[in-house]
């Protein structure tokens, strides 16, 4: 079975929104949960979180970074993607926690409305804090806006909002003692910076991690983290994790595992693209 584009657009430099006529996962997706697609036949599975559900369609957000990414961005409405086998993972911890702050950086951003969204249905107090290098690559602001009660957005250049990080805002929160539960979503760098805040006031501390994943149900172990000094898989038993009981310099360095591989294939795609127009 093939899943149609319903609609596809860039948001923002790179980034693109497409929501997928997937009922089977739009019915049960919940806010933290992924899926997993398969352009075509010959295609490589890759994840990506489930950032919003509209009836039957579900909305993923991705950057065009590698070769199945490329390849993805040049597909639009209209078109089909083979396979999309979803929701997988554990959804985010859904209750009334008190005054949340939910963070997102770079493409992580969308993650972040339906999260917000649930928090605010289930009476929290949600401020939202987004970043990213420059204004070029914001994304769904508007839409996070609506879901918090204040939202600050965060600029690394200062060509938009706040100028610095959103760790910078955290802190202020925290000083300020306004803050019951976070959640970190965006590089790993950055969710490890942002989540060491949080360490001195006890607050939960929430990130969704991002290895690398094959299958999505455990069976490959391509995903392995060390969480509490145990081994975890992300696909089954996250994808989102305390910040605190994370081994984050394994997981940046499983990250880069297969970097030389994919520079590979990208290269090979653009020179093939190039060369025929083709895909």
């Amino acid at each position: 079975m093939a899943y149609k584009i319903e609609k596809a657009e860039m948001i923002a430099e790179n980034i693109f929104e497409f929501w997928i006529n997937a009922p089977h996962v739009a019915k049960n997706a919940r806010a933290g949960q992924f899926l997993v697609i398969r352009i075509n036949d010959k295609g490589e599975r890759i994840p990506l979180t489930v950032s919003g559900v509209d009836g039957d369609l579900v909305r993923i957000v991705f950057m065009k970074v590698g070769k199945t990414t490329m390849f993805l961005s040049t597909l639009g409405e209209g078109d089909f993607i083979e396979d999309v086998a979803g929701p997988l993972g554990h959804p985010s911890e859904i209750k009334d926690w008190g005054r949340c702050v939910v963070i997102g950086g770079g493409v992580g951003i969308a993650c972040l409305p339906i999260l917000a969204k649930a928090l605010k249905e289930s009476g929290n107090e949600v401020t939202g804090i987004i970043g990213a290098r420059n204004k070029s690559l914001l994304l769904l602001k508007d839409e996070l806006a609506s879901h918090c009660d204040e939202l600050v957005v965060c600029t690394d250049d200062g060509s938009f909002g706040y100028h610095g990080f959103p760790v910078d805002i955290l802190k202020k929160k925290l000083e300020e003692g306004v803050v019951d539960c976070v959640w970190i979503i965006g590089p790993a760098i950055m969710m490890k910076i942002t989540s060491l805040a949080t360490v001195p006031y006890n607050v939960r501390t929430f990130v969704s991690l991002n290895p690398i994943m094959v299958d999505g149900t455990g069976m490959c172990g391509s995903c392995r983290v060390t969480i509490d000094g145990e081994t975890k898989f992300a696909c089954v038993d996250g994808p989102e994790f305390e910040a605190a009981s994370v081994d984050w310099n394994e997981l940046m360095t499983r990250q880069r595992i297969y970097t030389e591989e994919e520079l590979k294939a990208r290269e090979l795609f653009e020179d093939h693209t190039c060369e025929c127009g083709g895909h």
